[in-house]
């Protein structure tokens, strides 16, 4: 008897069945049963489930003689299923890789409870995200494990806020049974199955992991087809209730179902999609009756706004509730176009204003950005902290947005874009310095100096080298690029290769500065005491090998790229190791979709740099953080899984296969074998990594801050830094390595 029974019901899915059966069959955790039910569905999906049939012993696929719809459906499944436990997943959907490891995990944990809710993910599409990236439900929060392991309804009444589906749960079948639970036919046949189930249930326990991937269809779904199916939500919540009555002990739960009953009516209600021309009123008029039938004291809502809406029900004035809610999207409407009203003028002030201050002195002031007004970090924060220091008679002012001037030292003036403040410093400022695209409406004046750092050795394909490249190069403007090129008068470079790359690609009359990476000088300064309270503040064990994992960004992808099972790796590492998971800025979203002790999300961590000192080693993909990370003599691993798609995409300056800083992996099951095997940091990983460092870190020896100062802002000419020999620049190792006991796995 398997762990789990996992029904699908199918109908018109041909194009997501594939992957849908295939993310249940390829988890990592396979006592299961996949029951899928072809509803007569007129396309190949019943041919695609026998295919899979006969290939896998574990999937059964049962054949209806009619449509029936997915309630009938998922009962036919249910009467087949042989599982402790029964998860419902729709045929477009997909379930997260180790989402059932983790689901049979959290049972274990919580004693097999009756019901495991857990978090799911919409797959975003143009309607609700531009980049195609996953959405984790907001309601999640509900999800957060606090207080007991298992608990009631009653003493978790947010969970009624998630989604009312089925297949965001695993039911333990034996209670399925002994309740008496079974799906009907009509629309919202969710409701009369999760709300009893959710009531019913002695124990129930979360899950907070994202282990559905749900697809919302713009076309054919019923939250976005107008008919009079909406009306069947009516008798789905009498069903709900009828439940209710015949159990006496779930009395004290009908305010809680009440309330979720009339939020959903006026949902229905007061989305336009849904209801056909006409029907509205008698939508309204049924709506009041269940209301007024299922009243109970202390059902009634719990904000002024609902408190508002329920009364215009309870009162029959369906125009007034139609007017309300047009009111506030007219007023909505107003708010955006006084706001951008307010922008215009704003605007317009704002750029007078500059062409005042273009006539006025320029000053001993310096400014300087990171990452299109990021926070403090990289070259330019380097390069200003060094200003200060040799430098004091220059002014110093950082450009950040509002969400990161926190981040800026207290010793320097802080300004946010599009201010008066910054209009002021761009056109007064002497120096300007930043690792990315100037202001595109900066106007440089005679006397004031530009300082282009960049922030990494190219190893993809950049500037003028996208031309050819269209799926690379998107709307990059090239003219526009050419422009900000042209006001440079200093061009930072870290090696020969970089310096090479940037006066072609990026082709200016200014001065290159080979002089090494600024940001890289606390590589050769940190202590091993500096590592340790790095290590300690990110919440590395003692005695934990640290990885730091940091791919970069795809341009052949919408969504980010998560080639590796996280939680497989990290458990077939063994509790040595601590995998720091850092997301590529572009997503904006975490690499993992687990809670796993030994997996810390560092996405959110201002400074890359503090992240490579923490670590023990770096694995990576194509990221420039290799070339930085070099600097610290450290194991690099790098998973290569998709270099031909990228190549081809991108486009890159040399093979990195044919010269790495260290091992090379191509499928997660290599990765995990150079980890276990210890080839990681063996003697020939050790000499990839000396070429590499040789040809990529000749100039990195801790005072190119000084030397990019000295030249810049003191006009101390030196030439080029000396090439300092290999094994004179190694940073200080992790604290107490050498003492630190080898990871389980690792030896």
């Amino acid at each position: 008897m398997p762990r789990f029974s996992v029904i699908v019901p199918v109908f018109k899915v041909q194009a997501h069945l594939h992957d849908c059966l295939g993310s249940v069959l390829s988890q990592s955790y396979d006592d299961l049963e996949l029951i899928a039910v072809d509803d007569c569905s007129p396309d190949a999906s019943g041919a695609i489930l026998d295919e899979h049939a006969a290939r896998d012993r574990r999937v059964t696929a049962l054949h209806l003689g009619s449509t029936t719809g997915p309630g009938p459906a998922r009962n036919a499944g249910l009467a087949h299923a042989t599982g402790d436990y029964v998860l419902f997943l729709d045929a477009d959907d997909a379930l997260a890789p180790g989402a059932l490891q983790a689901v049979a995990d959290r049972l274990k944990e919580t004693g097999d409870p009756d019901v495991l809710v857990y978090a799911h993910a919409r797959y975003a599409h143009a309607r609700t995200s531009p980049s195609g990236e996953r959405v984790r439900d907001p309601a999640a929060a509900q999800l957060t494990e606090t207080g007991p392991a298992t608990f009631r309804l009653a003493d978790r009444p947010g969970l009624l806020r998630l989604t009312g589906a089925v297949w965001n749960k695993a039911y333990r079948r034996a209670f399925v049974e002994e309740q008496g639970l079974g799906f009907t036919t009509g629309c919202y046949e969710d409701v009369p199955w999760t709300y009893p189930a959710l009531m019913a249930a002695g124990t129930l326990a979360t899950l907070d992991r994202i282990c559905v991937h749900h697809r919302e269809r713009r076309h054919g779904g019923l939250l976005s087809t107008t008919g009079r199916r909406h009306f069947d939500l009516f008798e789905q919540y009498e069903r709900v209730f009828a439940f209710i009555d015949e159990r006496p002990e779930l009395a004290p739960l009908r305010p809680l179902m009440f309330r979720r009953m009339a939020d959903h009516f006026l949902a229905v209600f007061t989305t336009r999609a849904r209801l056909p021309r006409g029907s509205r009123a008698e939508f309204f008029r049924r709506a009041r009756a269940q209301y007024r039938r299922h009243r109970v004291p202390g059902g009634g809502p719990r904000t002024l706004r609902v408190r508002v809406r329920h009364g215009l029900v309870r009162l029959g004035a369906h125009r007034a509730l139609l007017g309300l809610e047009a009111l506030g999207a007219v007023r909505a409407r107003a708010r955006r176009s006084l706001r951008a009203l307010g922008r215009a003028l704003c605007s317009g002030v704002l750029h007078l204003h500059y062409r005042i201050q273009l006539r006025l002195p320029l000053r001993d002031e310096a400014v300087f950005s990171a990452y299109g007004n990021g926070g403090y970090a990289c070259n330019p924060a380097a390069i200003e902290a060094k200003v200060r220091e040799l430098v004091p008679r220059v002014r110093t002012t950082w450009v950040a947005a509002p969400a990161h001037l926190h981040t800026v030292p207290p010793a320097t003036a802080r300004v946010a874009p599009d201010t008066f403040a910054y209009w002021t410093a761009l056109a007064r400022a002497t120096y300007l310095v930043s690792n990315v695209e100037f202001d595109g409406r900066l106007v440089k004046r005679k006397g004031q100096v530009l300082l282009q750092t960049h922030h990494g050795t190219p190893l993809k394909t950049m500037g003028l080298d996208l031309m050819d490249r269209p799926a690379a190069a998107r709307d990059t403007d090239f003219a526009a690029l050419v422009a900000d090129s042209d006001m440079w008068d200093y061009s930072l470079s870290a090696n020969l290769h970089s310096t090479l790359t940037w006066e072609r690609t990026r082709p200016s009359g200014c001065t290159t500065l080979e002089y090494g990476y600024p940001r890289n000088d606390v590589f050769h300064r940190a202590s091993a005491a500096d590592v340790a309270r790095l290590r300690d503040g990110l919440g590395i064990p003692a005695g934990a090998t640290a990885v730091l994992y940091a791919p970069t960004h795809r341009d052949y992808r919408r969504g980010q790229h998560r080639p590796l099972d996280l939680e497989r790796v990290a458990r077939t590492l063994g509790p040595g190791v601590v995998l720091l998971t850092r997301a590529h800025p572009a997503y904006g979203a975490p690499l993992a979709e687990v809670t796993h002790p030994r997996i810390i999300d560092v996405s959110g961590h201002r400074s890359v740099e503090q992240l490579c000192l923490a670590a023990d080693a770096l694995l990576t993909d194509y990221s420039s953080l290799m070339f930085d990370y070099a600097n610290l003599d450290r194991p690099i691993v790098i998973h290569a899984d998709d270099w031909e798609a990228y190549e081809a995409v991108r486009g890159t300056y040399f093979d990195l296969r044919a010269f790495p800083p260290g091992a090379v992996a191509r499928t997660e099951d290599e990765l995990i074998d150079i980890f276990s095997t210890g080839h990681w940091r063996g003697s020939r990983s050790a000499q990839l990594r000396a070429a590499f460092r040789a040809r990529f870190c000749p100039h990195d020896d801790g005072h190119a801050a000084e030397r990019v100062v000295r030249r810049v802002f003191l006009d101390q000419s030196g030439g080029r830094p000396p090439v300092v020999p290999l094994e004179d620049r190694r940073p200080a190792p992790a604290p107490a390595a050498a003492a630190r006991r080898e990871p389980a796995g690792l030896v």
